[in-house]
């Protein structure tokens, strides 16, 4: 494992611009001698905070993102409560006092988790109103003991669940209104569960596997009310949850319970000081992959559940999978101040999430492989893990994921922008976007992030209020960068650059004024991923983007509620014909494999850029505004198995056969149909 808190200098450049001197340093990790004045971080004993989100609705983002939040506000997401009957207000154990009702578990704070912060991100009057429904009932169902929300008894022990995706929604809310109510709710709650017998705690299957998420809530109120008792808690907690530290081995394989449950011993860490608990973190991420994540995109071939001779990139997996996978890897960014969980986000948002939803967000689908050409509404068991239409976009089905898919770009959003224990702010998550914070002493300062990363390698940052604030501002320079360079222009017209490597931050630190503006370059180059334990096929990137056969995709619509999985629910009122689900097949040869000079992949592959889409949304397969033209040749044996999949990915290297033929690869997020991992002609 990398130190992970060495701050490492390797450079100091003195430039004096506007009268006021300014230092450039390359760093590893922020300094955690000091402690931020300006925004909540980890009280003592906790571990000193690397980084520090902001609060929600700090940020406001531009471009691309803007428009996927705009999509899921008018999509899926924004209408899912006149859709799923888990979230029809008649009956709902989330909207009664006594948490009673026929219906109420981990739907609704599922979808509340991103809907609403989607609301506070927008500022969105209608979703607003829609929130304060759900947030002021939760509020309102503490009873005496302290617990709240549906009374869920499997076994007659109380099942936290539900409650723990809740009480991220109620932090969320508290951020965005500082509503006084949240922390004493939350303190009752915390020594309603610190009384619970060990025999009592996170007993049943989802909890145990998440009850890191509990512990994460418990520390966030800690650091703002240093209630001792709260330390005593995560204890508990950790001791409760299920054993994520064991060697060569997890507790469970299901695809969702590894993506959001391998953070818990570094949530832990910060409270231990144990750096075993850090290191198993790091265990768990790459035990995953090496097993079933030999596949590009960032993800892993679990399906639902990981099995023994199953990690084909034929296999995929769930939505939830992706959407925790970034949660987990944002909080691990700021726990430990490791620009890798920057980086491993940005691969799974742009790679793997998008083609997870049709491109109007209006519905999903439950598993999404790397290597995926058909997508229908058959079972495609054992092919897949587990029997129904898991490959169909529906917005009537896949219960968990019709939900929790709602967390995924908010929670990105939010944590494009964080500070620093030195003060100032980081730019963590490129994407166009404003941020208005505290930095240096407690003022107000507004930076403006211009840029279309990462369909293009330059990052614009205008100080539009700053005047007379000193503060470091921290860039990230991605693994793959092999050297970033950043222009600062003066507001005076005075100009210097400097040069940073990969895998590291650029601080600047000055004296900042309305009107300067740094200009980052990340230079972009082609580069090959061999993936040997999937019969040595490879991938192609261009930056942080992985590239797939381009695929003519037909859709074809179907009525949802016939083409639901058997565990769906909808309300009387959702109408079909407004909400189809869809087949996607595909038109064109999906069957090649790559030609290529691996010494010379600049002479063996073009990088071809188009102009940008008019909507401000490149992820489809019209609008993407990149594309590599390759050399290619099918493999006709290479078909669609018994189970309705693409085979399992030839041995390379392939003999030659077929003619050569130019094809053309796009960015992986942009194809709902898919090769991303390619066997190699000899």
């Amino acid at each position: 494992m990398k130190n992970l808190f060495l701050c490492v200098l390797f450079c100091t450049i003195i430039f004096t611009g506007c009268g006021q001197p300014a230092t450039y340093d390359v760093v590893s990790r922020p300094d955690t001698k000091s402690v931020n004045a300006n925004y909540v971080s980890n009280r003592q004993p906790l571990q000193s905070s690397q980084f520090v989100k902001l609060p929600v609705g700090s940020i406001r983002p531009g471009g691309w993102l803007r428009k996927y939040l705009e999509l899921q506000r008018d999509g899926l997401t924004g209408h899912l409560v006149e859709i799923s009957a888990w979230l029809e207000k008649e009956n709902n154990a989330w909207l009664d006092r006594e948490g009673k009702g026929d219906h109420g578990w981990e739907e609704v704070p599922y979808w509340l988790k991103g809907y609403g912060n989607i609301a506070y991100i927008l500022n969105d009057t209608a979703m607003l109103r829609e929130t304060r429904i759900w947030i002021e009932a939760a509020l309102n169902s503490q009873r005496s003991d302290g617990f709240f929300g549906p009374r869920v008894l499997p076994n007659g022990k109380p099942d936290l669940w539900g409650n723990m995706i809740m009480l991220w929604c109620l932090q969320s809310w508290y951020e965005f209104s500082a509503d006084e109510r949240v922390v004493p709710f939350m303190t009752r709650y915390f020594q309603w569960e610190n009384q619970l017998p060990d025999s009592l705690l996170l007993e049943d299957y989802w909890e145990n596997s998440r009850g890191g998420d509990n512990l994460y809530s418990v520390y966030w109120l800690y650091n703002i009310t240093g209630d001792a008792f709260l330390l005593e808690l995560g204890e508990k907690l950790h001791r409760n949850t299920a054993d994520w530290m064991q060697s060569g081995n997890l507790p469970n394989w299901h695809n969702v319970n590894v993506a959001q449950s391998f953070r818990e011993p570094a949530t832990f860490y910060l409270q231990s000081h144990d750096t075993a608990h850090l290191q198993a973190s790091y265990n768990d991420f790459h035990l995953i992959r090496r097993l079933y994540g030999q596949v590009p995109g960032g993800m892993f071939g679990a399906d639902e559940n990981a099995r023994k001779g199953y990690h084909d990139p034929r296999q995929g997996v769930e939505t939830c999978g992706m959407v925790e996978q970034m949660a987990s890897d944002e909080l691990l960014l700021r726990i430990t101040g490791d620009p890798f969980w920057a980086d491993h986000c940005e691969k799974v948002a742009f790679n793997t999430y998008p083609a997870a939803v049709m491109p109007d967000f209006r519905a999903l689908r439950y598993i999404t492989a790397p290597n995926m050409v058909w997508s229908d509404d058959k079972t495609h068991h054992p092919g897949i893990d587990n029997t129904g239409p898991f490959l169909l976009m529906n917005p009537f089905s896949n219960r968990c994921c019709q939900h929790n898919h709602a967390q995924g770009w908010p929670y990105y959003a939010e944590n494009l922008w964080m500070a620093t224990p030195d003060n100032g702010l980081m730019a963590a998550l490129y994407a166009e976007s404003t941020v208005n914070a505290k930095a240096g002493n407690g003022k107000n300062i507004c930076l403006e992030q211009t840029t279309r990363y990462p369909f293009e390698e330059k990052v614009r940052i205008t100080v539009r209020e700053a005047d007379g604030v000193t503060f470091p501002l921290y860039l990230r320079i991605p693994e793959w960068c092999a050297e970033a360079t950043a222009k600062i222009v003066a507001a005076d017209g005075q100009t210097n650059s400097v040069t940073a490597p990969a895998f590291q931050y650029l601080r600047i630190e000055r004296t900042w004024s309305a009107g300067d503006v740094v200009e980052l370059t990340l230079p972009m180059h082609l580069s090959l991923d061999t993936w040997a334990q999937n019969g040595n096929s490879v991938s192609l990137n261009y930056g942080p983007l992985t590239f797939s056969l381009q695929i003519d995709e037909q859709y074809i619509r179907k009525n949802s509620t016939k083409t639901a999985i058997w565990d769906s629910r909808w309300q009387a009122s959702a109408d079909p014909s407004q909400w189809p689900s869809y087949e996607i097949t595909p038109l064109s040869p999906w069957n090649y494999g790559l030609v290529f000079d691996p010494s010379d992949l600049a002479a063996s592959f073009e990088v071809v850029k188009k102009p940008w889409p008019s909507d401000d949304f490149p992820f489809t397969v019209a609008s993407v505004p990149l594309a590599v033209k390759a050399k290619g040749a099918k493999i006709p044996g290479w078909k669609i198995d018994e189970h309705g999949l693409c085979a399992f990915v030839p041995q390379s290297p392939v003999p030659a056969g077929e003619p050569v033929e130019e094809i053309t690869l796009i960015p992986m997020g942009a194809a709902r149909l898919r090769i991303s991992a390619f066997p190699v002609i000899r």
